[in-house]
C-alpha cells in the first residue's frame, strides 16, 4: 500500500500567516506530518503553539485573518488546501470530524442531543426519518450511554460533562469518516471520566479503523494513547517519533523541558509542624441544595456531609475528588460565597458558619481564593493596578499604600510592575493567574484556597504557578487549601490529602501515606484512573 493510500492525512511543508503588527508573522511554519489508517498521532506543546490552528486549518475553519500561506493539507490523497466552502461541507462528518473542547460550547443549547445527531444525517445522507432514528440509537449505543432514549431526548444541560462529550463523540463518527481530530477532548473532566473518554476513542478508533490527531498538553494522555507524537513550539515543529522515543528519549530541549515539568504521582513524607497554630478547622460541615420536584414534592441534594478538615498555618492541604463530589462546594461553603446548611467553619477562634454579613465583612480578608479560570476572575475593563488595590482600599489602606504592597507582591509573583497599567487581556493565560496569586495575597489573608488554579495551564506554566505558589506558601507561612482533580499535581504540592466522593471525605491523611497505600476502594479507583500512571517519563541513559 502506497504512502498516499495509507495515510489519511498528509500535512506537507504548512505555513499559516498571523495578522501583522504580531511578534511572529506566522502562526504555523513549514510543519509536516501524517497520520495513518488506524493510527493516532499526539501533536503537544504549549498554547501558541499552533496545535489548535493547525486541527482548524484541516478541517477548514481557520478565520481569513489566518490564511494558508503555502504548503498542502492531503486527505486521503485531495488537497483540501484551497477546497472551496461547498467541498468542505461535503468532506466535514463524512471523511473527516472534529471533536472540540468544550462540549457545552459546541453543542446548541436549544437542540435536543438526539437532533443534534440527526441533523449530521440529514445533511449528508438520503435515509429515512426511522433509518435515521436507528442511526442515531445505535450510535448513543456505541459511545456507551445510558439510556439511549432518554439521552436522544436531553437537551446538553441536562447531561453531565462527561455524557456530553460522548454526545460530540457520537456525531463526530456517526458518518464513519477516516479521520478523527479530536482537540483536548478531555482536558476539563475529572479523572475517572477522562480514563473512560479515552478508553472509549481507542475502543472506536480500533473498530472503525478511524486515524485520528489528537491534540492535548496532558503527557499521561500522551503514555496512554498516541503510536507517535509531534512536538509544537512557537509554530515550529521540533520533534516527531513514536511515543518511546519522544517522551523516554526526547531529543529536542524543548521536548525535554516539557517532559521535565510533567508532575508524577511519587511523593515524599513531608514535614508538618504539629504545633504550628490551626488556621482553618470545620467541623460536620454540610451543605445541602433544595429544589422543586413533582407533584410539589421538594428535592434535596447534598453536596457536603460532615466535612471534617484541619489546616494549620504553613500547611497545604489538598482535596481530590471528582466532578460533583463536593470539592468546590466545601471551599465556596468556607470562604461564605456560599452559606452552608449545618456544622463550623472556625477561622481561628472564630465561626464564620453562620456569621451575619455585618460581622462577617471584617473577616473576609483572612481567608482568599484563586479561581480557576483567571480570565473570568478579572474584570476586563480594569487595569491590574486597579484590579490589585480594590481590596485593601475598600479595607482603609490608602491608595498609595496600596499601590506600593502592589508592587512588592507583583514581584514576588515575578511579574513586572509595569504590569498595572495593562489589561487582562494583554496577558497569557500563566500571568493572568500569577496576577490573580497576587491579588489574593493583596489582603494579606491566614488561609489561600487554590479551587483548580492551574487545571487549565500548560503543563510547563503549570509546574512554574506551582512553584511559585510553594514559594509563597513558604515565604509567608500561609495556610493552603489545594482543590485539585489532578492527582499529579495533588502529589507535589499537598502534606495532607482528603478524598472526597458524592459529598464525604472518604479518606483523609498525610499525602504520602494516601499516595503510597490507598485504603479506600474509591482512592484506588480513582489512582487507578490516572492516564500515564505506570509510564516512566524523561530522558533514558
Amino acid at each position: 500500500m502506497n504512502a498516499a493510500v495509507s495515510n489519511v492525512l498528509e500535512v506537507r511543508h504548512l505555513t499559516i500567516a498571523l495578522p501583522p503588527g504580531g511578534e511572529r508573522a506566522t502562526a504555523v511554519q513549514n510543519v509536516s506530518f501524517s497520520v495513518g489508517r488506524g493510527e493516532i498521532v499526539c501533536l503537544v506543546g504549549e498554547s501558541g503553539s499552533g496545535k489548535s490552528v493547525i486541527a482548524h486549518s484541516v478541517m477548514g475553519l481557520l478565520p481569513q485573518a489566518l490564511p494558508v500561506r503555502s504548503g498542502q493539507i492531503l486527505l486521503q490523497g485531495e488537497d483540501i488546501t484551497h477546497a472551496g466552502a461547498a467541498r468542505l461541507r461535503e468532506l466535514r462528518a463524512t471523511r473527516m470530524s472534529m471533536i472540540f473542547q468544550e462540549p457545552m460550547t459546541a453543542l446548541n443549547p436549544v437542540m435536543t442531543c438526539g437532533d443534534q445527531i440527526d441533523e449530521v444525517l440529514r445533511e449528508h445522507t438520503k435515509a429515512s426519518a426511522a433509518e435515521r432514528r436507528d442511526k442515531v440509537l445505535a450510535i448513543v449505543r456505541e459511545v456507551l450511554l445510558p439510556e439511549p432514549e432518554r439521552i436522544v431526548a436531553s437537551y446538553p444541560h441536562q447531561l453531565s460533562g462527561g455524557q456530553r462529550q460522548r454526545i460530540m463523540i457520537a456525531m463526530a463518527l456517526v458518518l464513519e469518516p477516516v479521520l478523527l481530530i479530536a482537540d483536548e477532548p478531555t482536558t476539563a473532566l475529572d479523572v475517572t471520566t477522562q480514563a473512560q473518554i479515552l478508553k472509549l476513542v481507542l475502543q472506536l478508533q480500533a473498530q472503525h479503523g478511524t486515524g485520528v490527531l489528537f491534540i492535548t498538553h496532558d503527557f499521561g494522555v500522551v503514555a496512554e494513547l498516541a503510536h507517535r507524537v509531534a512536538v509544537l513550539r512557537l509554530g515550529d515543529l521540533v520533534e516527531v517519533g513514536n511515543k518511546h522515543e519522544v517522551l523516554q528519549q526526547p531529543r529536542h530541549e524543548y521536548t525535554r523541558m516539557l517532559i521535565g515539568a510533567v508532575p508524577t504521582l511519587k511523593t515524599q513524607a513531608r514535614a508538618v509542624n504539629a504545633s504550628a497554630p490551626v488556621v482553618l478547622r470545620t467541623q460536620r460541615l454540610a451543605k445541602t441544595y433544595f429544589g422543586g420536584g413533582w407533584f410539589g414534592k421538594r428535592r434535596s441534594v447534598h453536596a457536603a456531609q460532615d466535612v471534617n478538615l484541619e489546616i494549620r498555618r504553613g500547611q497545604t492541604l489538598g482535596i481530590v475528588g471528582e466532578s460533583g463530589s463536593g470539592k468546590s462546594t466545601v471551599a465556596r461553603c468556607i470562604v461564605r460565597l456560599v452559606d452552608p446548611t449545618g456544622g463550623q467553619v472556625l477561622l481561628g477562634h472564630d465561626d464564620i458558619a453562620m456569621m451575619p454579613s455585618h460581622r462577617l465583612r471584617p473577616l473576609r480578608k483572612r481567608v482568599q481564593i484563586v479561581f480557576q479560570d483567571p480570565y473570568r476572575s478579572l474584570n476586563p475593563r480594569r487595569t491590574v493596578g486597579d484590579a490589585l488595590v480594590e481590596g485593601p482600599v475598600n479595607y482603609g489602606l490608602s491608595r498609595n499604600e496600596a499601590l506600593e504592597r502592589a508592587k512588592k507582591l507583583l514581584a514576588m509573583v515575578r511579574m513586572d510592575s509595569g504590569s498595572m497599567e495593562r489589561y487582562p487581556h494583554q496577558f497569557s493565560g500563566g500571568q493572568r493567574q500569577r496576577l490573580c496569586i497576587a491579588r489574593a495575597l493583596m489582603m494579606e489573608p491566614e488561609l489561600l484556597i487554590a479551587d483548580e488554579a492551574v487545571s487549565a495551564l500548560d503543563v510547563s506554566v503549570q509546574a512554574q504557578v506551582l512553584k511559585l505558589l510553594e514559594e509563597i506558601r513558604e515565604r509567608l507561612n500561609l495556610a493552603m487549601l489545594f482543590i485539585t482533580h489532578d492527582l499529579r499535581v495533588a502529589s507535589q504540592v499537598c502534606d495532607q490529602l482528603a478524598v472526597m466522593s458524592q459529598g464525604k471525605v472518604v479518606e483523609y491523611g498525610p499525602a504520602h501515606q494516601v499516595f503510597g497505600a490507598p485504603q479506600h476502594e474509591y482512592t484506588r479507583a480513582l489512582f487507578a484512573a490516572a492516564p500515564g500512571r505506570d509510564f516512566a517519563f524523561g530522558e533514558v541513559a
